[in-house]
């Protein structure tokens, strides 16, 4: 089956196990009321504000339909430029809007059947009207979720489907695409594709798309960082994959299955420290495609600050800009933080990993209040009271 219908308690319409076996990294899967009674944790508006911070990552995507020309701009942008636009034709993205808002942050726990640390952003495109990005392929899993409005999607299930890019135009469109399979989804419908299927969505009507997508480092970008961290002499390409995955925990662990997976991207490297090696795909994964960084306290925290924070009953909250992994090491867990490594237990690194608030007074051994510091201090972490607010 290509199409199901979602249930209350199953998200894909099926158990994750059987989706990761049958679908993943295989073959598309539309699930009908993926999210039911599914309300838009923002507005248009809401992304066109986020749009104009400078430090977001935006595009705006123009088509020229008697033409067939695309054009696109580069954000950030001013309140006035969507004043500008046509009626017609065009889309907003805007790219991981979950470390910006919350509520939209708040989806990915419906996803925490893959392992945390593949999921790389949610975006959203806001279209008008005809509005599209082309039809195109993506070289990494992505689920698309219906939000306001409508959205006709367009997919070849062909192995044989013609990839090669028109040359006219900024962005990577396919030259030739003929559908297998069209679709009309409604909001809270759902549609997940496996890299490399040729797509093509168009806005009936205004409405909003959520792009779950996943990390997929290529071969090329596993060997340079590699290289560059070991000053090794090895060569490169293709992509990581785990069509053979397992339902993951939510807590941020990279299994060893993960790092066999890991070596067989990388066929031609001979690994004599296997510890060095874990240690390595667990900074780089951690670092990998991340847009922004934690921002350091003015000043440390302070023994008294720390006792009176857990006097208040504080919680623990992690940065969403800081992406946490973490694997075993005999009793214990080595802990990747935005690329940094922290030896610490395995309780601590799952707390870490689970990406929900926790309270303070759940760290009790010494080494691991000396990591939470350590975090603290470098912005991962924050500390939140009912009285004080976040620090």
């Amino acid at each position: 089956m290509i199409e199901v219908r979602a249930s209350a308690k199953q998200l894909l319409g099926m158990p994750p196990a059987r989706f990761l076996r049958d679908y993943w990294q295989k073959q598309p899967l539309l699930v009908r009321g993926a999210f039911r009674a599914f309300t838009d944790p923002l507005t248009p508006n809401d992304l066109a504000g986020l749009a104009c911070e400078p430090s977001a990552l935006s595009r705006l995507i123009l088509h020229d339909a008697k033409r067939d020309r695309w054009t696109l701009r580069n954000g950030p942008f001013d309140a006035a430029d969507f004043g500008k636009l046509p009626q017609r034709d065009w889309t907003l993205l805007v790219q991981d809007v979950d470390k910006w808002d919350a509520d939209v942050r708040a989806l990915l726990p419906r996803f925490g059947f893959l392992p945390s640390w593949r999921i790389d952003d949610v975006m959203i495109s806001y279209a008008v009207d005809g509005g599209s990005v082309g039809a195109h392929v993506d070289q990494y899993d992505v689920f698309l979720l219906q939000g306001l409005g409508r959205r006709r999607w367009a997919i070849s299930t062909d192995a044989n489907a013609p990839k090669a890019f028109r040359d006219d135009a900024e962005i990577k469109l396919l030259r030739e695409f003929a559908p297998t399979h069209e679709w009309v989804l409604d909001p809270g419908d759902m549609l997940y594709l496996p890299p490399g299927v040729p797509h093509h969505g168009i806005a009936i009507g205004e409405c909003l798309t959520y792009s779950i997508g996943m990390r997929a480092p290529s071969r090329a970008e596993l060997l340079v960082d590699f290289a560059e961290t070991f000053a090794a002499e090895w060569p490169e390409d293709e992509r990581f994959g785990d069509a053979d995955l397992s339902p993951a925990n939510g807590d941020g662990e990279i299994d060893y299955a993960a790092f066999e997976r890991v070596l067989r991207a990388m066929p031609w490297l001979r690994v004599g420290d296997a510890a060095a090696f874990r240690a390595w795909f667990a900074s780089y994964v951690t670092r990998y495609r991340s847009t922004l960084t934690a921002v350091p306290r003015a000043r440390k925290i302070t023994d008294t600050e720390l006792a009176r924070a857990v006097a208040a009953d504080a919680e623990v909250m992690r940065n969403p800009w800081s992406r946490v992994a973490w694997f075993r090491a005999g009793r214990d867990a080595r802990l990747f933080v935005a690329g940094a490594e922290f030896v610490c237990s395995v309780a601590f690194a799952r707390l870490i990993g689970a990406s929900t608030p926790f309270p303070l007074a759940r760290i009790a051994a010494a080494r691991d209040r000396l990591a939470l510091r350590n975090l603290v201090d470098a912005g991962h972490l924050s500390l939140s009271t009912p009285r004080r607010g976040r620090r």
